[in-house]
């Protein structure tokens, strides 16, 4: 495989994510797969922040632990990832304010000459890199005018500066002329919803959900949807829930302490039958836990948040294709049943970035059952859905009720209609399990009748998918994680002798629900400080694990 990995690093405030995104779209525009980690301390301003850029000549979801190309803005950033540079490595620095030994960039003089902003100096090192990197620049003239679409002419002249004063090391080759699309996770989620009829977003900005608020408010005007920001995460879930029984395809987006606040709305939502779709982009905890770092940990939450028992559809993609097209799913799910949809993320999965070589079909929406009149807003069919009609309609009371109600919703506490409004919420979990358990619900990859299965969910899959090549083995990840494709799960573990699941938590959440599924999970790889797993890093853990030590 043809690969290059960068890291560049500097203080919060100084644009090490914008850079990396640049960096990006230069090699998507070259024809390479791009991948990218961000790693930043929660602060506005200093500690520090770096990321990683992997480009390689197929589609990639994790990083390695060498790289070639080391951009130092600082220097901490010298004496933390120095250590890391492969034997053809360089640093590229900013010589007035580190110390190291490669290509150091006069990036405060080239920054004030031309009078740009001092965070322009990542401009600056990104015009060195692509001199360093043999890149002529007429290729990376019209990304850098994309992607600087305000200060382009200071941001150019910088670029092209730094860019002289460079000297070539490498010819890193044009694969093919492209424009992949490169998003972040919480982008390619906010397109699935989209994609999906979305007509409003509503969301307390959280950690690291934020991103698909930000995104669905830059195109809410070419879009038409609705976005909204209220007072907090309580008002974010009844707000939805209002505009959802007004008829309006609505989605919210929290972290985990966000989601607790809005587990009573939840609640509602399974009693009143309203759909609702929620962005749950899970962070490590608990409470404040490190708010800017990864974890796994909310599985079995949003298994059973809310209290009492309604149907729920979960899931937790692992590609960009998969976000767009189970976004979109997860919108057609909550409208066709009237149920709550959560799509499980995490900060690795909402804010890497990841590139795609085209937008995936999303699914075509189910039509929604016509209702009779006169209207009961709680009919009952032999699935368990209702005819759904939003108010206001001339002649119809339309109901929405949390309490026990009859068809027409009106509240009783009468033991048979208590039954029959349980059979209901059963009856659309049987249908839902019965429509999800299909191949599309279970991610496979490798050899059939493999002995030894790598299991995960969600942002692993990536690493995953890597080491269970490397290594020779299988991978199973089901997408779908409720109802649980049971039967498109077993099919895919037959001939299994070992599984491991590979979870980023303290316990194996996904164990829990195998288990409770009649599966039996052999060995657990398990990481908890926030960080991904690198695929050297896991090679060797898996290899660990095999042989059981």
């Amino acid at each position: 495989m043809t690969e290059y990995s960068i890291l560049i690093g500097g203080k919060a405030g100084d644009g090490i994510t914008q850079a990396g995104q640049v960096i990006g779209s230069l090699f998507t525009s070259m024809g390479y797969h791009v991948y990218i980690y961000v790693d930043y301390q929660s602060l506005i301003r200093g500690g520090h922040n770096f990321c990683i850029l992997r480009a390689a000549d197929k589609p990639i979801s994790a990083h390695r632990s060498g790289i070639d190309f080391l951009l130092a803005l600082d220097q901490q950033t010298v004496d933390l990832h120095a250590e890391k540079l492969n034997d053809k490595g360089v640093i590229i620095y900013d010589n007035e304010k580190v110390r190291a030994k490669g290509q150091g960039v006069a990036i405060q003089a080239i920054v004030k000459k031309i009078e740009g902003k001092p965070i322009m100096a990542n401009t600056a090192v990104i015009g060195a890199l692509c001199k360093i990197a043999g890149i002529p620049w007429e290729r990376v003239l019209p990304v850098l005018t994309k992607k600087f679409p305000k200060g382009t002419d200071k941001n150019l002249k910088i670029a092209k500066e730094a860019y002289a004063s460079a000297t070539p090391l490498f010819e890193i080759p044009v694969l093919v002329d492209a424009n992949y699309p490169l998003f972040s996770g919480n982008e390619w989620i906010g397109l699935g919803l989209l994609a999906g009829g979305l007509d409003a977003y509503i969301a307390y900005p959280m950690t690291p959900s934020s991103g698909v608020l930000h995104f669905l408010a830059d195109v809410a005007e070419e879009t038409g949807i609705i976005v909204y920001h209220p007072e907090s995460e309580i008002a974010v879930v009844l707000m939805a829930e209002g505009c959802a029984y007004a008829g309006k395809k609505t989605a919210v987006g929290t972290s985990g302490g966000g989601f607790c606040l809005m587990t009573e709305g939840i609640s509602l939502a399974g009693q009143a039958e309203i759909p609702l779709v929620i962005v749950l982009a899970q962070r490590a905890g608990p409470s404040t836990g490190i708010p800017t770092y990864n974890a796994q940990s909310d599985l079995l939450f949003a298994c059973h948040a809310g209290h009492g028992e309604f149907p729920r559809y979960i899931v937790a993609p692992g590609t960009p294709d998969e976000a767009y097209r189970f976004s979109a799913e997860a919108l057609n799910k909550s409208w066709k049943y009237q149920i709550l949809s959560i799509i499980l993320s995490d900060k690795n999965f909402s804010e890497g970035y990841f590139s795609c070589e085209s937008l995936p079909e999303s699914p075509v929406a189910a039509p929604l059952t016509s209702p009779s009149f006169p209207y009961e807003r709680y009919a009952n069919g032999s699935d368990g859905i209702s005819p759904f009609l939003a108010p206001p309609y001339h002649g119809e009371i339309i109901k929405v009720n949390s309490y026990t109600h009859d068809s027409a919703g009106i509240t009783t506490e009468d033991p048979e209609t208590a039954i029959a409004s349980v059979k209901k919420r059963l009856a659309k979990t049987a249908a839902l399990a019965a429509e999800t358990d299909v191949p599309d619900a279970v991610y496979t990859a490798g050899l059939i009748g493999c002995e030894t299965v790598l299991v995960c969910w969600g942002s692993t899959r990536g690493v995953v998918s890597e080491v269970a090549e490397s290594l020779g083995l299988k991978i199973v990840s089901p997408i779908v994680l409720a109802p649980f494709p049971k039967n498109t799960f077993s099919d895919a573990i037959k001939g299994s002798k070992t599984i491991i699941l590979v979870e980023e938590s303290t316990s194996g959440q996904l164990d829990r629900i195998l288990t409770s599924e009649g599966f039996i999970v052999h060995k657990k790889i398990l990481r908890y400080d926030g960080r991904p797993f690198l695929v050297e890093e896991l090679i060797n853990e898996v290899l660990r694990v095999q042989h059981g030590q």
